[in-house]
């Protein structure tokens, strides 16, 4: 009998493992909550205490004293009090833990323990924020999410994009009413392109005039053609092209103030100019100058005409998107005057440290280490920045070329033409008036 219940002991367990294993790989929320949490959890309060000890995130108090006649009575010897902490509460991509500073820590410790945390409980990252005075959140994700992000869903919107979806499992959306002005740097094959095809393939359906400057001879933009208003694929094209621009921005101004208002979004929709989205593929190729007069004073006109751009263009309907695989001040002050204005970063894997730098470095510390630590295999994957002025780890959804091609294909007959820009592109060489 004894043989007989061991086989059958082993064979359950044999059993289980299997089954384990298929729910972790096809149900992983399931595998969680069943599994990985309440181990998780365990392991959560099992090692506080000796986590907070071992880097310093406890506090000592000192010993009481007291006099007995002539003689000083001593207390106990010092013993680390470790901050109280919650019970560990579980979601769908992890658990969360609210944790209750003592008197003069600040959440700057704790930020600086989360790797510490995060090999101590054996889960993928721990992010510590702090919501309120006197009191930290430690969010622990179970697995990296942004290995099979899902198909995240956004309400449709005016001049708003579903990209991808963000760390927490949240659609990441980029919505230029909120945000006007961005800035994506990446280097080769790392998501970069993939990520403006996206957003050329979310816009396309909206009455949005797109208007491209591909100075790599249009050989990323040039395939999105039928859907841009105009395509800039040289230097000279793009200063015909900021120019007019700058231009109808003027006659847009005009308009408000005729009417009274601040911006165009308050003006009746019959009088409302259409919504211009500027795409601009490698910024490196617009500052950079061949050491010639002309190329210099192209390279300064593009300079101060997307600056222009950018300082007014907001209220006015008129947003930018900056894109290049490096982005540093040796290209000028002008790229530094620039990224001051773009609000929205977006940093994919980079090849130079200042790229990532110039991305987020004027945001957050932390968001430029994330950043330099995305691999060549994330593809996708970035650091970007959100309405709220925080930053998140992100992954663009995979949109093909075959496939962007064939929805802006499709969207062609509701390109707003824009006769400023087509008379720019039709003047004479040297004729940028």
């Amino acid at each position: 009998m004894g043989p007989v219940v061991f086989a059958f002991v082993l064979a359950a367990v044999a059993w289980l493992l299997v089954v384990g294993d298929l729910v972790r790989r096809h149900r992983p929320t399931w595998h969680w909550y069943l599994i990985g949490y309440p181990a998780t959890a365990c392991r959560v309060v099992l090692t506080w205490r000796k986590v907070t000890v071992l880097n310093d995130l406890a506090v000592s108090r000192r010993p009481p004293r007291g006099l007995l006649g002539d003689l000083v009575v001593k207390g106990d010897p010092l013993r680390p009090v470790a901050p109280r902490i919650s019970f560990p509460r579980a979601n769908r991509l992890g658990l969360t833990m609210t944790v209750r500073l003592h008197a003069g820590q600040t959440p700057a410790t704790f930020m600086k323990s989360a790797d510490a945390l995060t090999h101590a409980w054996k889960v993928h990252a721990v992010r510590v924020t702090s919501p309120e005075r006197g009191l930290v959140l430690l969010t622990a994700t179970a697995t990296d999410p942004l290995q099979r992000p899902g198909l995240a869903t956004a309400p449709a919107e005016l001049l708003s994009a579903l990209i991808g979806v963000m760390e927490n499992g949240g659609a990441w959306v980029m919505n230029l009413r909120l945000v006007p002005h961005w800035l994506i740097a990446g280097a080769t094959r790392s998501g970069k392109s993939t990520l403006l095809a996206r957003l050329i393939t979310e816009l396309a359906p909206q009455p949005v005039a797109l208007v491209g400057i591909d100075c790599k001879g249009g050989m990323e933009l040039g395939l999105f053609t039928g859907r841009l208003s105009a395509l800039a694929t040289c230097r000279r094209e793009a200063v015909a092209v900021l120019t007019a621009l700058v231009v109808d921005m003027q006659e847009r101004m005009s308009a408000c103030r005729s009417a009274g208002v601040r911006s165009i979004w308050e003006l009746p929709d019959k009088l409302r100019p259409v919504p211009v989205v500027v795409l601009v593929d490698e910024i490196a190729e617009l500052y950079l100058s061949d050491g010639t007069r002309e190329g210099k004073a192209e390279a300064e006109q593009c300079s101060t005409l997307l600056l222009r751009l950018a300082q007014l263009g907001a209220a006015l309907g008129m947003h930018l998107v900056v894109a290049g695989q490096r982005v540093g001040s040796d290209l000028g002050t002008g790229v530094t005057a620039l990224r001051a204005q773009l609000g929205g970063r977006i940093c994919h894997r980079v090849n130079d440290p200042g790229t990532a730098e110039m991305a987020l470095g004027d945001l957050n510390k932390d968001a430029v280490v994330v950043a330099q630590s995305i691999t060549a295999e994330e593809r996708g994957v970035a650091v970007c920045t959100g309405p709220d002025g925080g930053w998140s780890r992100a992954r663009s959804h995979l949109t093909s070329t075959e496939e962007a091609v064939a929805t802006t294909a499709r969207h062609v007959a509701t390109t707003p033409e824009l006769p400023t820009l087509t008379g720019a592109l039709n003047a004479p060489e040297g004729d940028t008036e």
